[in-house]
């Protein structure tokens, strides 16, 4: 595998390994992506795994960590069955995805957030005659993970985690947590709260979360930015989880794959339900069903203040979904091709079938029949 970038350089991790079985590396950089890529080289047309190539050459995108395993296994699948094709995915931020996409570097880019007005607006100056557009193609639960020594089924509701995140609950043995694990043996160990301190789509989506469900206890308004008070800050996903599972007392908040990956044990949430809902794909894909489509035109953002509230049996109310922004019309020609082929991998039951082992949760059924559409129409 030839790798480009060197910055940044990580091995993919292992809920991402159990799907794909080879390893996928991913980094930094801009024309020259680097990231997760490979090349092979065989004709268009439909190949024997029934993903159908088109176009050849370099696809750059960036954006989202949150995908980051994901996109790792769909990369390998992809370039395995069309030959001469690169997908170059930089995983960086939800924010630098955007301006990267907005400054014309990549054909594509990964949020777990959906652009804003003004980011919408400034997408019109690459998108010749077009827009930005949110797809979805990547849903999951994000995992409150923790390390406590001896408390191995930790349940939390809404209200502690934005207590414990804005340092109003300091130490594990707090009423409030005994309240909820009344026959869990708490120590009186202090609590290490880990935040991400790049802008972020997972903490604007735990952030929405908290201040739907926990609103008394969550006074700042969701953001990319982490505005809680005191806590730690590390660089993405990977460095929370990193952080997490190497501090006693410590708690964070990071994609299902990455507890997965460092064997990190979860919490439970307690939503009303008859019991709490623990963090799995299965899980976070009933509580995406919920999921109301509110964007115009060909944009499918989603609202998913439904699924915060839910007290639906076994639905994880801590998600995010993860759109890949394209042009609606305005895409280049020369990679329009392999853009539209690569998100219609990604898009189909073969593609969302990968999402399941790796942590992540396939798209419902509605919503990823108007995603299928809606890549068809790219132009």
């Amino acid at each position: 595998m030839k790798l480009q970038r060197k910055s940044g350089l990580r091995a993919l991790t292992v809920g991402a390994v159990a799907i794909s079985g080879a390893l996928v590396l991913t980094a930094c950089g801009s024309d020259n992506n680097g990231g997760s890529n490979s090349s092979s080289s065989t004709p268009s047309g439909s190949s024997s795994s029934g993903i159908k190539c088109d176009g050849k050459g370099q696809l750059l995108a960036s954006g989202s960590s949150a995908q980051q395993n994901a996109m790792d296994a769909w990369v390998q699948a992809y370039q395995a069955a069309c030959t001469g094709t690169t997908i170059n995915y930089k995983a960086s931020s939800s924010g630098e995805g955007v301006i990267d996409f907005n400054q014309g570097t990549d054909s594509f880019a990964g949020s777990d957030s959906p652009l804003k007005p003004a980011e919408a607006t400034s997408s019109k100056k690459v998108c010749a005659g077009g827009t930005g557009i949110d797809i979805p193609m990547v849903g999951g639960p994000i995992a409150i993970g923790y390390n406590l020594s001896g408390v191995n089924n930790l349940v939390l509701d809404a209200s502690t985690i934005a207590k414990i995140f804005n340092s109003k609950i300091t130490k594990w043995n707090d009423p409030a947590i005994k309240a909820l694990n009344p026959t869990a043996t708490l120590p009186s160990t202090k609590i290490q709260a880990f935040h991400r301190q790049d802008e972020s789509g997972t903490t604007d989506n735990l952030t929405k979360y908290l201040g739907t469900a926990a609103k008394a206890d969550w006074p700042y308004p969701h953001a990319k930015a982490f505005a809680g008070k005191g806590g730690q800050s590390a660089a993405k996903s990977a460095g929370v989880a990193a952080q997490v599972k190497q501090t006693p007392g410590a708690i964070g908040y990071f994609e299902l794959s990455y507890a997965t990956a460092s064997s990190i044990t979860t919490a439970k949430i307690a939503t009303g339900a008859s019991s709490p809902a623990e963090a799995t794909s299965a899980n976070a894909s009933a509580g995406i069903a919920s999921a109301k489509v509110v964007g115009t035109g060909s944009d499918l953002s989603l609202d998913l203040s439904s699924t915060y509230t839910t007290k639906a049996a076994n639905a994880y109310p801590i998600v995010l979904v993860t759109y890949e922004i394209a042009c609606d019309k305005g895409n280049k020609a020369s990679t329009l091709p392999l853009l539209k082929s690569f998100l219609t991998y990604t898009a189909s039951e073969a593609g969302q079938a990968k999402l399941s082992t790796a942590g992540y949760a396939p798209l419902p059924t509605e919503i990823a029949t108007k995603v299928r559409s809606t890549v068809t129409s790219l132009s």
